[in-house]
């Protein structure tokens, strides 16, 4: 899936993803490849991307926002996002 996290002034990362794990309001949650379409809140928190099935995994900190998953494009819209580290 094609995973964009976006803040108001630049794009932040753009990629094929295996997955991402989100901080939802109601806490976090998991969105994998073909997941069906979701719209959802954000808290701030931690963001993590599951690269591929290997556990390549990257993070980002994150400010609240939302998230919007369809036709296995997931978009993160949030006030801002700071790559923390990857194995």
């Amino acid at each position: 899936m094609n995973l964009e996290i976006l803040t108001p002034e630049k794009k932040v990362f753009s990629g094929e993803v295996y997955g991402v794990q989100l901080p939802g309001i109601s806490g976090s949650f998991e969105l994998l490849d073909r997941h069906a379409p979701l719209v959802s809140a954000l808290t701030s928190g931690r963001l993590k991307i599951l690269k591929d099935k290997n556990n390549h995994l990257a993070y980002f900190n994150i400010q609240s926002g939302f998230v919007e998953m369809i036709d296995n494009k997931v978009a993160v819209l949030v006030e801002g996002a700071s790559e923390v580290g990857a194995q």
